[in-house]
């Protein structure tokens, strides 16, 4: 015991003489550091994209794991309402001057040395949330998307709700605060947003009936600076679009549970919300339901909405339009365009000027859509009616109450892409070397049934979806869901690629300076492609599942590519029905380094 004390001891002195504060010039700049992986998404403009090329399409084969470090967390939690066996991985490490920053499903936040090729725990700080009831106010698993960097701190969620600020040296808590509520099953599961000063959070808990917000806490205190929620109230812009009888906007959901990115340039935060409550039964909240199923634009000082866009009105398929935003300054359709670039899970990937909200091009990026009927020239459904304040769009795709009036509704849906969408949350990645934008892609169809949902029903804590969507993978019109990687020129938004898979992309992907898109498969191989051709140049099974993001990192100057491996969140308790091979898949939780001998 002395002898380990000695050690972690000696890790701890060196951390200290190479500790850097993190400024906000350091991660507006991140890419002059390419040995470090300093935001979340890499950049502040969500590339996932890294600059090292030591690891490349000519020696990729030869790649072999450096070393593997167990991170625990695999425990589960909940009683009553929802029970969930096990928490999973779907973090991103963080890295500097080759330290790793990793975090369990719970939140457990643990420092890691990389340096000489055997790692070292260096400090290990556990939030101890409730474990049973943390589970009966989430939806979708026991998840944690990692901490960031602020200052000389490291910076991360709670899955009660709770922002944690972490010396970064030797782990002691710096300040807490209780962002989120979770007695109104509000949580926390995505890693924040530093802006100047700010820790900016969104927060999850659009299926029990919430209203989204975002907030902007003090980095130095975690005290509230702004929130702005996502549903405007009454007398605010886009009320209007609201228009039942039985204040359906205090419950319509419309979270914000994956990290945004900010334009320094023109101050601007752009962030996806969720999708409305319920999710299934539209005919509870006739109109267009804003700002759920957007993509908006906040000024950062203040928090005050500049522009939105709807992808989705009335949405009755839950798509979500909460995942990450990536920024691009190229030529688009002939002209110089600071654009954000967003993948949806109605199938559609949309190019937007950032400083107007502008769309630019629209593609669809799934072999099938059958919903919208196509898109207009803004970018937005054919098959939306302006006349009705109830969309079915195109018939026979959206679940309904029929004849209806009470229990399950009378219409049935069969929906492409399905209801987890044609990407669900695991991150894009875009390559300035190659200008293509890479989507990890859910391949597929589902169905839905509405239960509907009454006025004075709704209780916190309690699912309040509206209905539920469904599938067997013996069904021949709409059975297994596979997948497929999707490469996008972001130039003129043309499907340059895909490659196939046979499970859908639930890992997210990492591309390279070497010609290499990393990608994690749900069956558990790691598998980097060619980055022009898509093509696999190399594998190696893990043996679990993977749920979460590769990143790279230099350590003693080699490079290295991370990767957290440990099924969790969605796909087990909604959706493992079309892909029963994964029903046997166990969430291992390690952490995976790949070196080059």
């Amino acid at each position: 015991m002395r002898r380990l004390c000695l050690v972690i001891l000696f890790g701890f002195a060196a951390s200290l003489a190479q500790a850097q504060t993190v400024t906000t010039e350091r991660l507006v700049n991140s890419e002059r550091e390419p040995g470090n992986w300093l935001n979340h998404h890499g950049n502040l403009e969500a590339h996932r994209f890294s600059a090292l090329d030591q690891i490349n399409r000519e020696n990729v084969k030869d790649l072999k794991v450096a070393f593997t470090f167990a991170m625990g967390g695999t425990q589960g939690g909940g009683k009553e309402i929802i029970t969930f066996a096990y928490s999973g991985l779907e973090g991103t490490p963080i890295a500097e001057d080759g330290y790793l920053y990793l975090t369990t499903g719970w939140g457990v936040v643990t420092k890691l040395d990389t340096r000489g090729g055997v790692p070292r725990v260096l400090w290990t700080y556990d939030p101890a949330p409730d474990r049973d009831y943390a589970t009966t106010v989430a939806c979708c698993g026991i998840n944690n998307r990692g901490v960031v960097f602020g200052g000389d701190m490291v910076i991360g969620p709670v899955i009660d709700g709770r922002i944690i600020a972490l010396n970064k040296t030797d782990g002691t808590l710096v300040w807490e605060a209780q962002v989120a509520d979770p007695g109104i099953s509000e949580t926390i599961t995505g890693a924040p947003l530093i802006v100047k000063d700010m820790v900016v959070t969104g927060m999850a808990g659009a299926e029990f009936g919430v209203r989204g917000w975002l907030e902007a806490l003090d980095i130095n205190t975690g005290k509230r600076i702004w929130r702005t929620h996502m549903i405007p109230g009454p007398g605010e812009p886009g009320h209007e679009t609201w228009k039942d009888n039985h204040d359906a906007w205090k419950t319509g959901g419309a979270s914000t549970w994956i990290t945004g990115s900010y334009d320094p340039e023109l101050n601007l935060i752009i962030w996806g919300t969720a999708n409305p409550g319920p999710d299934w039964d539209n005919a509870y909240r006739p109109g267009d339901n804003l700002w759920t199923d957007s993509t908006v634009a906040l000024d950062a000082d203040t928090g005050e909405i500049k522009w939105g866009f709807q992808h989705t009105p009335n949405d009755p398929y839950d798509y979500d339009s909460i995942n990450e935003n990536t920024f691009v300054d190229t030529q688009i359709n002939g002209k110089f365009t600071r654009a954000t670039i967003h993948s949806n899970r109605n199938g559609y990937v949309y190019a937007h000027d950032r400083a107007t909200g502008k769309c630019l091009w629209a593609t669809q990026f799934v072999d099938k859509l059958n919903w919208s009927g196509g898109l207009d020239k803004d970018c937005r459904p054919n098959a939306y009616d302006p006349n009705s304040d109830i969309q079915s769009y195109v018939p026979g795709t959206a679940a309904g109450r029929g004849t209806a009036t009470e229990g399950r509704g009378t219409i049935e849906g069969v929906l492409e892409p399905g209801h987890m969408g044609g990407k669900n949350w695991p991150p894009t990645t875009y390559s300035p070397h190659t200008g293509m934008y890479y989507i990890p892609t859910i391949e597929g169809c589902n169905k839905a049934v509405t239960d509907i949902e009454v006025p004075g029903k709704f209780k916190h804590r309690q699912l309040f979806l509206g209905g539920y969507p469904f599938t067997t993978f013996d069904d021949p019109n709409c059975g297994r869901i596979s997948g497929s990687i999707t490469a996008i020129n972001v130039s003129d938004g043309r499907v340059a690629g895909k490659y196939h898979t046979k499970h859908p992309q639930l890992g997210g992907l990492l591309s390279t300076a070497g010609g290499l898109v990393f990608s994690g498969y749900a069956a558990g191989e790691f598998v980097a492609h060619d980055a022009e051709t898509l093509e696999p140049l190399w594998k190696f099974e893990t043996g679990s599942a993977i749920n979460a993001p590769p990143m790279s990192f230099m350590s003693d100057g080699k490079q290295y590519i991370a990767l957290e491996v440990g099924l969790g969140g969605a796909w087990p308790q909604w959706f493992v029905a079309a892909t029963p091979e994964l029903k046997s898949q166990v969430p291992s939780n390690i952490l995976y380094v790949f070196e080059l001998p």
